[in-house]
């Protein structure tokens, strides 16, 4: 059984969805979800979908090996961050070479790196006239948004769309593709 582990800042609704993909798989698993937010709603879902959920502190992240070590003695075969905000710790990167991926929302290189996550993302794909959007799911280094591209999905964006609409066909996109993307991943490994 191939196991995940997913990492969470918010909402969780991608944590959702990816659960409900794989409730049942025959060979993959969502084993735990760790969020940096202890009032964080993806608490409330995985307690729903009775799925193991931690919270850890900026601390426990950067100046202790306390995740660190949580994540080595669980041996995942993926780390997913599904809406996680904090950079990887380059220890963390190291340990788990191209086992840790993310979910872009935006077509990179575009609007990636510090600062551009959610709604910032949307606002300036409007501001700045794009005909289209789209996700980027890609693997995890030690910079912002800049490991190596698994898999881009588009979407077309019309002047009169609003970064709301537009993050809503965004999310539309996360919800079709990355739990797929991230099954292809774990099945073609072995």
């Amino acid at each position: 059984m191939k196991r995940i582990i997913l990492l969470a800042s918010g909402s969780g609704s991608n944590v959702e969805n990816i659960i409900t993909y794989f409730d049942k798989h025959e060979q993959v698993a969502v084993s735990a979800v760790l969020t940096n937010k202890n009032t964080a709603y993806v608490l409330e879902r995985c307690k729903k979908l009775k799925v193991p959920a931690l919270y850890f502190n900026k601390t426990a992240f950067l100046d202790t090996s306390v995740v660190f070590d949580f994540l080595i003695a669980q041996n995942p075969d993926l780390i997913v961050l599904a809406g996680f905000l904090w950079k990887i710790p380059q220890e963390l990167v190291a340990a788990f070479p191209n086992k840790i991926v993310n979910i872009h929302p935006a077509l990179l290189p575009k609007y990636g790196g510090k600062g551009m996550y959610g709604a910032k993302v949307h606002e300036a794909v409007k501001e700045n006239g794009e005909t289209e959007t789209g996700i980027t799911i890609h693997y995890v280094n030690e910079n912002y948004d800049e490991g190596g591209i698994i898999h881009q999905a588009k979407t077309n964006i019309s002047p009169h769309d609003t970064p709301k609409q537009i993050a809503e066909k965004v999310h539309a996109l996360e919800y079709e593709h990355f739990p797929k993307v991230l099954e292809k991943i774990l099945l073609k490994n072995g």
